[in-house]
């Protein structure tokens, strides 16, 4: 069966972007992008670099990892703001808005019913593991179906800002497994973790 794998990028503090929730990686944004996490990125995890970066880095790989992604509506609407209205073609994009009543690009699928259900759905059919991309909020609502986390963890703290999971996230406590990581020279962390149980 396919996983949901929440692969984000995350403040030592757990902030996943600013108050303002705009792209912390963005021309105006805060977020370290040196050329080893870019290198990681495009050896290790091409398929979630955007359409236009991957077409920026002549990256053509596919990728193995994922091959859906899914997305919260201000998480899009952040691309949106910037012109963009598919920012992974590559990938089948789900965009889980009630607000939105038509999707602004023929390749992005609006979801307005529920998140858990559509990914139990999502789960069940064949190829690759479903990317949950953001935002928190989203994160949140699905945080009990999330199988694995990628947490690109970056060097360095906000203060406050979204936190990886939103903050109207019930206290629910879960464990996971350290199933692989890889520290660069330039102090950020990827650190992959496998769901292993509820806290009893």
């Amino acid at each position: 069966m396919r996983k949901l794998v929440y692969c984000i990028a995350s403040s030592l503090d757990g902030f996943v972007a600013g108050p303002d929730g705009a792209d912390p990686t963005g021309p105006d944004g805060f977020w370290p992008t040196p050329e080893d996490y870019v290198a990681h990125l495009v050896a290790e995890l091409p398929e979630i670099l955007p359409g236009a970066a991957r077409a920026a880095l002549g990256v053509t790989a596919e990728g193995t990892h994922f091959d859906t992604v899914l997305e919260g509506r201000r998480s899009y609407e952040v691309g949106l703001k910037a012109g963009v209205t598919d920012a992974f073609p590559h990938l089948r994009h789900l965009v889980f808005s009630r607000t939105l009543t038509e999707s602004p690009d023929p390749a992005v699928e609006l979801v307005a019913t529920d998140p858990v259900a559509r990914v139990r759905e999502l789960k069940q059919e064949p190829g690759k593991d479903i990317w949950l991309v953001g935002g928190g909020e989203l994160a949140g609502a699905l945080y009990a179906e999330i199988d694995r986390l990628i947490v690109k963890l970056g060097p360095l703290t906000l203060g406050t800002g979204i936190p990886l999971f939103g903050a109207s996230t019930g206290f629910d406590p879960r464990t996971w497994e350290l199933t692989d990581h890889t520290v660069l020279r330039s102090g950020a962390a990827f650190l992959t973790y496998d769901r292993t149980s509820s806290a009893s």
